[in-house]
């Protein structure tokens, strides 16, 4: 009987396909098991034939349906492992298969693929634009250095026409896989000792046989990070059931030259837009972290508590060892903090919630009748008294407020310290505290515990653009300073709370150990510039609080179709259209677990949920945590969506009033600069919402839409 071997170009077609073609791949490749390989070629239903004028004579195409093909690699040398390459319409499939080649990498013994065709068509053209050009990308590089890297002769002809890396990425889907990560790392610095020890060395068999005498099986059992071998029907059921996500592990040379350095000699930094790798930078380094250090313990850490739950669950599947995952803490900010309380003061403390917060101001701004809001109070205790670690009337006189746009003259900060000193004492008279505050007190039991942090050994931050200083503080006392101290991972352009930090001035720089990621792998081009739009190239504070960021080079490599926005009368008529969109979504293949809407407000999405539920289509809330396999479309609030990712994302209710929301905006006579910021916002936090959306945008709104979505005046 013949084996099946799925290569990853299979999975990332099928994973879009429609659910009745999924249904036919299902149907021939069930089938393509049970015959013997003599009856194969014979078999009607499955219509095995070769394709006229392949460059590679193992080219075969299968019947899906009346209007798809399957591509298959069949072997030619009397074994019996086929390989599925592709699902594609029928005519394209003869043209798809006709120009491709598949050949044994000289030096990893891996099979990989080539766009033999297109190359052959450019490389004279850019043979003739090198000529003339200054310099070339490979030029300090021997023909035997890169041979000895599986260069190719016909790769190595293209390679000596690239003149900078957006060129080699343009190269990208049509040069041999192996060779073109080699050519990708040499790209980013590494010598040529450097990617033979961490590509090339990785995936070289033992005892490896010369590649021009390997059978297709044998190449196919050294492409283990590409290829996925079935063996029984069962293995069938469960790989077509399992969506394409969860076989790809990628880490591009230029975020494993980050997460892998052997070793920062302080805090080290990685910027990046949405999509562009953060997070998986940041779960490595605590795998690289975990296995240089045996004995080390390490925080890993973020904001909310999905984001840690996704954090463990992912780092669990990139470990797959027990004994590592119990070197390793995953926990909020907070949560941590509260652990730290609980655990060095001998009592567990009972934060309020920000609603309780806001009324004990307006009770506090009642009895003192002050000539401010309770907005401005709360805001002037949280950015100057807690972000400066202010304890005394006199320091508070005394404070800089930087990024306050209201002036205070001294008797005026005489009575907002008393106002404070009031809001404190009710909190103290309750035996209760804002999460804030309970950072700023296990950072100070930390410090007076005498110890070097509090047993940690490193110290990883993810989603780091929303933590406020005094949840810095706490993270910069949990571990001792020194190398490989704390790894930072953010994106200014998400922050979507009111937060602003210096990081210098909390012990933490990370001048010259700072790194910023501009490839999107998540979004497509479509999607990102779309979203992106949202910002108006305004400028944005980075995360040490020094300077701006920028989204310059920021870029996707994947395309697909431009974000759909549509206005209506009502939102009852926003809604049904919404409802209809997810059908047609779900009717074209995609599972309702990889779809995502969100809303600014919860009534809402409770509308949402109720006209899905109506049509038989199950939905989840975000909040609950439902697993990876549960159905249901994903409902949450745009503040939940940070961090998450979905095939297709709808976000609706962009109305002018509700993006942006007046009650979280400050008034420009109240505070310029904290207008513009809560305006800024504003802004991020529909740009974070839009691009969750991996290959398909919604965005709508009902009466007037909300002003961020205007083109620019």
């Amino acid at each position: 009987m013949p084996q099946l071997a799925f290569a990853n170009s299979f999975w990332a077609s099928y994973d879009v396909l429609e659910k009745q073609v999924k249904a036919g791949v299902r149907k021939a490749m069930e089938k393509f098991q049970q015959l013997p390989i003599a009856e194969l070629y014979a078999d009607k239903g499955l219509h095995l034939e070769s394709v006229n004028n392949a460059r590679d004579g193992r080219m075969r195409t299968i019947r899906v349906t009346a209007f798809w093909r399957g591509i298959v690699l069949a072997p030619d040398d009397g074994s019996d492992t086929f390989l599925l390459l592709n699902v594609v319409p029928h005519d394209d499939a003869y043209t798809w298969a006709a120009k491709r080649l598949y050949t044994v990498n000289t030096a990893t013994r891996a099979l990989e693929v080539r766009n033999v065709v297109a190359i052959e068509q450019l490389t004279p053209m850019l043979e003739e634009q090198a000529a003339k050009a200054p310099s070339l990308l490979f030029a300090k590089f021997s023909n035997t250095a890169l041979r000895d890297l599986g260069i190719d002769d016909q790769v190595l002809r293209a390679v000596r026409t690239i003149v900078d890396k957006p060129q080699l990425d343009a190269f990208g889907t049509l040069l041999p896989e192996d060779q073109f990560e080699v050519l990708q790392y040499l790209a980013e610095g590494f010598t040529t000792d450097e990617v033979y020890r961490d590509v090339v060395a990785e995936r070289r068999p033992a005892n490896p046989i010369a590649a021009d005498e390997q059978s297709l099986a044998a190449a196919i059992s050294n492409t283990k990070n590409r290829i996925t071998l079935v063996t029984s029907p069962d293995e069938l059921l469960e790989a077509l059931d399992k969506p394409f996500a969860a076989w790809r592990v990628f880490l591009h040379p230029s975020q494993r030259r980050v997460a892998y350095r052997v070793s920062y000699s302080g805090p080290a930094q990685v910027t990046g837009g949405p999509g562009t790798g953060k997070t998986v930078v940041a779960l490595h380094r605590v795998k690289h972290l975990l296995h240089r250090h045996p004995e080390h313990r390490i925080l890993l850490t973020t904001f909310t508590n999905a984001l840690a739950d996704t954090l463990r669950e992912n780092l669990a599947l990139l470990l797959d060892s027990e004994e590592l995952l119990t070197r390793v803490e995953v926990t909020t900010v907070n949560g941590y903090a509260y652990r730290v309380v609980r655990a060095l003061s001998g009592r567990a403390p009972s934060p309020i919630t920000d609603v309780d917060e806001r009324q004990i101001w307006r009770r506090v701004l009642r009895r003192h009748d002050l000539p401010w809001t309770e907005q401005f109070l709360a805001q002037e205790y949280r950015h100057v008294v807690l972000a400066q670690n202010l304890n005394s009337r006199e320091e508070y006189r005394q404070a800089l407020r930087r990024g306050r746009g209201s002036a205070l003259a001294p008797q005026h900060r005489e009575r907002v310290w008393d106002a404070m000193h009031d809001f404190l004492a009710e909190l103290r008279a309750a035996g209760r505290t804002t999460q804030l505050q309970m950072c700023a007190t296990a950072a100070e039991l930390l410090e007076k515990s005498g110890s070097a942090g509090d047993g940690f050994d490193h110290v990883v931050v993810d989603e780091a653009q929303d933590l406020h200083p005094a949840q810095w503080r706490v993270l910069r006392a949990s571990v001792g300073a020194g190398p490989d101290d704390l790894f930072v991972t953010g994106d200014p352009h998400q922050r979507i709370y009111d937060t602003r930090v210096s990081l210098a001035s909390m012990g933490i720089s990370v001048a010259g150990r700072s790194s910023r990621m501009r490839i999107n792998y998540r979004s497509t081009e479509e999607i990102l510039r779309w979203s992106t739009g949202v910002l108006l190239d305004m400028p944005v504070e980075d995360l040490g609080g020094t300077g701006t960021d920028t989204l310059a080079g920021y870029r996707s490599l994947l395309h697909g179709k431009k974000p759909r926005t549509d206005g209506y009368a009502s939102e009852d008529a926003e809604v049904a259209a919404l409802v209809a969109r997810i059908q047609e979504w779900v009717g074209s293949g995609v599972r309702t677990g990889e779809i995502a809407v969100c809303t600014r407000f919860n009534l809402l999405l409770d509308k949402v949920r109720d006209s899905l539920a109506a049509v038989g289509i199950p939905a989840v809330r975000v909040k609950d945590n439902p697993g990876a396999e549960e159905e249901g479309v994903r409902l949450a609030t745009m503040h939940a969506m940070k961090g998450l990712e979905f095939r297709c994302v709808a976000v609706v209710g962009v109305t002018a009033k509700a993006i942006p929301f007046a009650k979280e905006v400050t008034a420009v006579e109240v505070d310029r600069l904290q207008h513009d910021i809560d305006l800024l916002r504003e802004r991020c936090l529909l740009f974070v919402a839009c691009t969750r959306a991996r290959e398909a945008l919604l965005v709508s709104w009902s009466g007037e839409q909300s002003p961020f979505l205007a083109p620019a005046p």
